[in-house]
């Protein structure tokens, strides 16, 4: 029975690991370009997370150190399997990128100037921001719409404009921060406020 129950671990531990060797061997492009392939993958084949989890996943990879596809894959892996889940779907991740890399740091130098290779990159770069594009609305459609979320939203937006038209400098750690303090503040007065009255109405 003992024997059973660890070839089944072991069997889901590398299914993590071989979904998520796929999705760094095949996405381009960094975590938001990856969202496609995960939504297809996570939500809609084998059903791990929900829309909203995914919104708050990406959330937290982003917000935390580190690359977003790596802090995604160890996010999913610890939410299936827990610690070891989270080794095989990072190492998963992380190993196509670190071949692809060692591969092309010896054979660059040979190719860094043939039209051919420059025709290539431009016609990946150009998919890579479809997909980034792709990975925006989708992630708009699934954000839960309210005064907020308005309101960080439209700011973010004015602020990045602005910074970027004055050619100014303003980290995109400091857009997580402020979000991150309106929606404390907004839970902590008045969506509070908004669940009490709720509450008391359901008492009378």
């Amino acid at each position: 029975m003992l024997y059973y129950k660890m070839v089944k671990k072991m069997r889901e531990l590398l299914q993590l690991f071989w979904i998520f060797f796929k999705i760094g061997m095949f996405t381009f492009g960094g975590g938001y370009a990856m969202i496609p392939m995960l939504k297809d993958i996570l939500i809609t084949k084998k059903g791990w997370i929900t829309e909203d989890e995914m919104v708050e996943m990406l959330a937290i990879a982003e917000s935390t150190p580190g690359p977003a596809a790596v802090n995604i894959a160890t996010y999913i892996g610890y939410k299936r399997k827990k610690v070891l889940g989270s080794f095989f779907s990072t190492l998963g991740v992380v190993l196509p990128s670190f071949f692809i890399i060692l591969i092309i740091s010896f054979i660059l130098k040979q190719f860094e100037n043939n039209k051919y290779v420059k025709y290539a990159f431009v016609g990946i770069n150009s998919a890579v921001a479809i997909l980034i594009m792709s990975a925006g609305i989708s992630l708009a459609k699934n954000i839960k719409t309210n005064v907020i979320s308005f309101v960080i939203f439209i700011t973010t937006l004015i602020t990045y404009i602005l910074v970027n038209v004055l050619n100014g400098s303003f980290s995109s750690i400091y857009y997580i921060l402020i979000g991150g303090f309106l929606g404390l503040i907004y839970y902590t007065i008045v969506d509070k406020k908004t669940r009490n009255e709720t509450d008391e109405k359901e008492v009378e």
